[in-house]
């Protein structure tokens, strides 16, 4: 018989912090670095951490199927402490690039909450500009609760926000693939040619100057 997974225990850096005397957790995460078009959307959630707080189910949101990832953002909205996510759209991505975009909209989902947090937690290896503690976590979807939360939180608001573009370009497919360069998505480019939303940073070789959807 195989040996059953064991599963991470997703609060051992909250009690870490919670020992050295925080309070307020923030886990932070995006979605939609990788995408043609669209939005980065950055989240940073607060969450009770109590017994019997805790939601069953958060972990990693492209871990989770897209109905239960809308039923778990609904419950994280209705419990946070204190929650806020932002966008940065693809004209200020083709700008700064989609790091220092990131970077930035992280930022501002954390200085925009409503409570100010003890210490953030960030996925992966971003260093914000805030004037608060932080810890930078690898994988930090999977292994940390509060960054989970976060995680899909910003993914369901992505794709809604993917979902409206489409009835708006309905040729491009966005509700389907949510912007992200699949087969479908790059034969519409070459069909249709670039819209509003495609970041023109990652469509270099799409683009020739002709953007036959802007009408």
């Amino acid at each position: 018989m195989r040996k059953k997974k064991e599963q991470p225990d997703k609060l051992a850096f909250e009690r870490e912090m919670f020992s050295l005397g925080a309070e307020y957790i923030a886990g932070v995460d995006e979605a939609g670095r990788g995408p043609l078009a669209g939005p980065v959307v950055c989240a940073a959630v607060i969450m009770p951490l109590g017994a019997g707080a805790l939601l069953e189910g958060v972990d990693d949101s492209k871990k989770i199927k897209e109905g239960e990832r809308e039923r778990l953002a609904a419950f994280i909205r209705e419990r946070a402490v204190a929650y806020n996510v932002c966008a940065i759209g693809n004209e200020e991505i083709d700008a700064i690039n989609i790091l220092e975009a990131t970077r930035l909209c992280m930022k501002r989902a954390v200085e925009g909450l409503s409570v100010e947090p003890d210490i953030v937690f960030t996925d992966g290896n971003f260093a914000l500009d805030i004037g608060i503690p932080q810890q930078n976590i690898v994988k930090g979807d999977a292994l940390s609760y509060s960054i989970g939360a976060a995680s899909i939180l910003a993914k369901v608001y992505r794709d809604g926000l993917m979902r409206e573009y489409d009835e708006i370009y309905p040729q491009y497919g966005f509700a389907a693939h949510k912007g992200y360069g699949t087969k479908a998505h790059e034969e519409a480019i070459r069909e249709y040619g670039l819209c509003k939303i495609h970041r023109r940073t990652f469509t270099k070789k799409f683009w020739a100057g002709q953007e036959k959807s802007e009408e």
